[in-house]
């Protein structure tokens, strides 16, 4: 398998790594039991809603600790409303690309991200929780990815 040099540094180094103390927000995702799992914490300033520190926690191999790190990089001084517009493919994009089995992990790092968003804006009164239904499902399979090739398996423009 091979990685490029940035996946390479972030995992020998990553960036932003440690539990928060008082975050304002904080997210997991995935599964221990699958081998991937990702915690973040946010701390927001209140005036400007930007992120003023982030940081998680990752259970899982090179690639889940590198999207991980470079996600952090990526939201870090960002409002929420354009860390919301961070996705997967930023983070493979900034870690100059990762094998295609190894996507899934940059997704778990976004969903990780947009998770702990979402649960500070519902905790503030910025959001309502979402009701589970057909169009959240949809939603979901969006981000499901097709390891072997890296790519979306029920793109949005079915």
């Amino acid at each position: 398998m091979q990685y490029s040099q940035k996946v390479i540094d972030h995992f020998m180094h990553p960036h932003n790594v440690g539990k928060m103390e008082n975050p304002d927000a904080t997210a997991t995702e995935g599964s221990p039991a699958c081998g991937d799992q990702v915690t973040m914490y946010l701390k927001i300033e209140p005036d400007k809603h930007t992120i003023e520190d982030i940081s998680f926690l990752s259970y899982g191999c090179a690639s889940n600790i590198a999207t991980a790190s470079i996600i952090t990089d990526l939201a870090k001084g960002k409002t929420l409303q354009e860390a919301k517009k961070i996705t997967w493919h930023d983070a493979v994009e900034a870690l100059d690309g990762l094998p295609p089995e190894k996507t899934h992990c940059s997704v778990l790092a976004s969903d990780t991200l947009q998770a702990a968003i979402s649960n500070y804006e519902i905790t503030h009164g910025f959001k309502e929780v979402v009701n589970f239904n057909k169009d959240t499902i949809l939603e979901e399979l969006e981000k499901v990815i097709y390891p072997q090739v890296g790519e979306d398996t029920f793109p949005s423009s079915w």
